[in-house]
């Protein structure tokens, strides 16, 4: 009896096991939001003027190669590459997690009630904070179906 999560599909993906399918969905689920979340950050600096123009263009400089590293890197995650599970489990699942839940707990450490947040949020407060929720969910997410037992053997011997 085939489970229906390690039943594959037809065509080019067909021996991609479907729990790797849904881990790629979620990385380029979670790059679309950082995307977002990018645009949602540099339209409020350029608005409000709190971000020049070099510090926009440095800040971009930095997102917008790890985004294409984050999709080259799951793309290779997807057929079977095994440093590229344990590349996007600890440079995304790790050290990206922490970097976008970082400022939240900093201002919760520092006695910023999440009521406050809320009576003092905008809409692109709220919007961004949906997104980062999204984000990191789709994170946690797929880190966890690239280690499913149904997903272990997709990246048997497949190193190069």
């Amino acid at each position: 009896m085939t489970h229906a999560l390690q039943k594959p599909s037809s065509g080019l993906a067909s021996s991609t096991p479907a729990v790797i399918r849904g881990a790629f969905a979620l990385w380029v689920t979670a790059v679309a939001a950082g995307v977002f979340e990018t645009v949602l950050a540099v339209g409020r600096m350029a608005a409000d003027g709190t971000g020049s123009a070099s510090e926009i263009a440095v800040g971009l400089a930095i997102r917008i190669p790890v985004f294409a590293a984050a999709l080259l890197i799951a793309v290779q995650m997807r057929r079977g590459r095994r440093w590229a599970r344990i590349a996007l489990t600890l440079g995304l699942g790790v050290v990206g997690t922490a970097s976008m839940v970082a400022q939240p707990i900093r201002a919760w450490a520092q006695g910023r009630s999440l009521s406050t947040a809320l009576q003092e949020a905008g809409a692109m407060d709220f919007a961004f904070a949906a997104s980062r929720v999204l984000h990191v969910a789709a994170v946690l997410t797929a880190v966890v179906l690239m280690f499913l037992p149904a997903a272990t053997p997709h990246f048997a011997n497949k190193r190069a």
